[in-house]
């Protein structure tokens, strides 16, 4: 019987082994599934983003709708600054000067 019983727990070792490696590819599997959903989200958002920048270009969007959507959506500094608005908290320095301060929107395709 000791045969056996060292058979059986051999198995049961294999068993736990190929358990083990059966989870961790599941895991890697799922986080192949977030990155490749994460990278189509990505692209998403800069090709949603080039036609809207696109239509403000060619006047199909109301620049003051789309600054106006822009100052209330940002509010990071740095992101802010790319569209020449003022940071959170700073004092705008007059009304002529946001309807005069332009929305860059450049003149180049987004690599996508």
């Amino acid at each position: 019987m000791p045969k056996l019983d060292e058979q059986i727990s051999t198995l049961q070792n294999r068993l736990t082994q190929l358990k083990l490696r059966q989870q961790r590819n599941d895991t890697r599997q799922r986080a192949l599934e977030v990155q490749r959903e994460r990278k189509l989200e990505t692209r998403r958002r800069i090709l949603v983003g080039a036609l809207v920048m696109s239509m403000a270009k060619e006047g199909e969007i109301d620049p003051n709708l789309l600054r106006a959507w822009l100052d209330h959506a940002l509010t990071r500094t740095d992101e802010r600054a790319l569209f020449n608005l003022p940071a959170l908290g700073a004092e705008p320095a007059s009304k002529d000067h946001d309807a005069a301060s332009p929305l860059h929107v450049s003149d180049s395709k987004p690599d996508v």
